[in-house]
């Protein structure tokens, strides 16, 4: 498969929530079970997995690979359902790859006839338990110990700022607060997992000086960089793992992300973050352009009421996050007329920063905070309410429902109010079909052909490879390649 400068494999994983408002019917963990089993074995949309990828987080029978090329599962790390979109090198396949996995979940929902018990949100935040949960993405970069000892230090700027449009809003704030005491030996019985790699635990307390931010985690950020993340979260998490590893190319796993419902968002957040992998790739980002407190920054532009967004570099200049933005898209330019996409990308990121600076509540049709925040805002006039009032935490909460139906975002969605990039058709042909110009065309095609024996058998599927029976492996170590030879 020919290769575009800059071509680059890409891959979100989105963790749910999950709410079911009938006591009798169980618990949110029931729920999810539900659905997975429904997925995979009434509906058989794909290979539920047969062997324990992990005796922990993932035993067997926990999901699978589905037809579509990506992975449903439930970790055992708070027992959410996650979903894990296929390999991908289109920003166009990555979104409607996503968003068939969140119309796979609904589909299974309403044919259960539980779309009146069981609501799951793509959200980030529990507003009132203090958890936080991500969307974290998966980028192909160059595995030299450069990026993480030097060029990492210009990326969190980037990542820092990048809220101002890729971030999903969020009414009120957190406090994290010390917990030095230790867990007692039943609540390590009950709740293996919670201990396992666990660096420091936290308290969680209400900010009542926040009435609204642009970010959902950015209180929950304790750490730039770290490897052992539960209660220990950071902006990147290095995945030196062989499941992405080809030809000197290696993982790179960001944790500082969140869901967006806007499809335009979704995919400009995806997509610059591309442009400037590449670029320090290049070593075209200069050394100036480094953050003097990255953590702090990430706060106080998410908390900033004024959306002025000031920041501070490390040789004390001070600028706005949307002028530090354009000093990226500046220096991208350089890619310009490469592709299709780089130029979408490219046009938007400067169209977006126009606005920014312009009005920046006049982009509730390209980026969530602005959406959210308008929404917000009508039901607290409609409802003569305050900030204080705990039922924004429920709107801030159903802009997130992933059920066309019942969600705040898709209702602004169907009285014209977004701009997409996608159509329904789209959709519901990720549904099935997966990205063609990568593996996971090849994973998806062996993935029917195990569901469509006659009787159970053994077989393995993982990123990198597909053990079809006890004697025959196929190899899959190339993302890019799309293995049809192997699945004809």
């Amino acid at each position: 498969m020919a290769r575009m400068p800059g071509d680059r494999i890409f891959g979100v994983e989105t963790e749910f929530g999950c709410l079911v408002s009938d006591d009798t019917y169980g618990t949110p963990e029931i729920a999810v079970e539900t659905i997975k089993n429904y997925l995979f074995h009434d509906l058989r949309l794909g290979a539920i997995d047969l062997h324990a990828r992990d005796d922990v987080f993932e035993p067997a029978e926990s999901g699978g690979f589905l037809m579509n090329g990506a992975r449903m599962y439930i970790d055992a790390v708070g027992s959410h359902l996650e979903y894990a979109t296929a390999e991908c090198r289109s920003l166009w396949d990555l979104v409607a790859n996503d968003r068939a996995g969140q119309r796979q979940i609904v589909r299974a929902i309403h044919e259960l006839g539980l779309e009146d018990v069981i609501s799951v949100y793509n959200n980030s935040v529990d507003h009132f338990g203090g958890h936080t949960f991500g969307c974290h993405e998966n980028y192909l970069v160059r595995g030299d110990d450069d990026f993480l000892n030097t060029s990492v230090q210009m990326l969190y700027p980037f990542l820092v700022t990048r809220q101002i449009f890729a971030g999903v809003g969020r009414v009120g704030g957190h406090i994290l607060t010390s917990n030095t005491a230790r867990p007692s030996y039943q609540e390590v019985i009950d709740n293996p997992v919670d201990y396992i790699w666990v660096s420091q635990v936290y308290g969680v307390i209400p900010d009542w000086d926040v009435d609204f931010q642009l970010s959902q985690r950015a209180d929950h950020i304790l750490k730039t960089i770290a490897s052992r993340v539960r209660f220990n979260r950071a902006l990147i998490n290095p995945k030196w793992e062989h499941f992405y590893s080809h030809e000197g190319m290696t993982r790179l796993h960001l944790l500082f992300g969140e869901s967006n419902q806007n499809e335009y968002a979704y995919a400009l957040k995806i997509g610059t973050t591309l442009l400037v992998l590449r670029l320090l790739e290049d070593h075209l980002v200069p050394i100036d352009i480094t953050m003097a407190n990255p953590l702090l920054a990430l706060r106080e532009v998410s908390r900033d009421p004024t959306y002025r967004w000031m920041v501070t570099l490390m040789d004390g200049t001070t600028l706005s996050a949307i002028d530090l933005q354009r000093m990226y898209l500046e220096i991208a330019q350089a890619y310009r007329g490469e592709s299709d996409q780089t130029d979408w990308i490219l046009d938007e990121w400067e169209s977006v920063l126009n606005g920014l600076e312009k009005e920046p509540l006049a982009m509730g049709d390209r980026i969530d905070w602005v959406a959210k925040l308008h929404i917000v805002e009508q039901y607290r006039e409609e409802e003569q309410i305050g900030w204080r009032d705990d039922a924004l935490h429920s709107v801030d909460l159903e802009y997130h429902n992933i059920d066309p139906e019942s969600s705040l975002f898709y209702a602004w969605q169907q009285m014209g109010k977004t701009k997409r990039v996608l159509d329904d058709l789209d959709i519901v042909t990720a549904m099935t079909d997966p990205p063609q110009n990568t593996r996971a065309k090849g994973r998806s095609q062996l993935v029917e052909h195990v569901l469509a024996r006659k009787g159970p058998r053994f077989y393995l599927f993982d990123w990198n490879g597909v053990a079809l029976d006890r004697h025959n492996y196929v190899e899959m170590l190339d993302p890019f390649e799309t293995y049809d030879q192997h699945t004809k």
